[in-house]
């Protein structure tokens, strides 16, 4: 299994996990930084892996992120339903 590291030398294995590697982002840029991290921190470092990608792995991560995202906004959708109907 291949490893990708982040700038701050974390590796990341590339297993299909997309949940590992925010973790991984969450600990290494957001909490090592102290909750003090811009959005172009972020996106700095997320290109940065991306760059350490083959196309296939990009594929299959972009395929697991628009899976969850879905997934998330299917739920922020009908909890927002729910609190309709609940109020009435």
């Amino acid at each position: 299994m291949r490893t990708i590291k982040t700038s701050t030398g974390a590796a990341i294995s590339l297993d299909g996990d997309l949940l590992a590697i925010l973790e991984t982002l969450y600990r290494e840029i957001t909490v090592k930084r102290n909750f003090e991290r811009s959005f172009e921190d972020m996106i700095q470092e997320i290109q940065q892996l991306i760059e350490q990608m083959t196309e296939d792995e990009r594929r299959a991560y972009l395929a697991e992120s628009l899976f969850l995202n879905s997934v998330k906004y299917e739920n922020d959708r009908a909890e927002a339903l729910m609190r309709k109907l609940t109020k009435k």
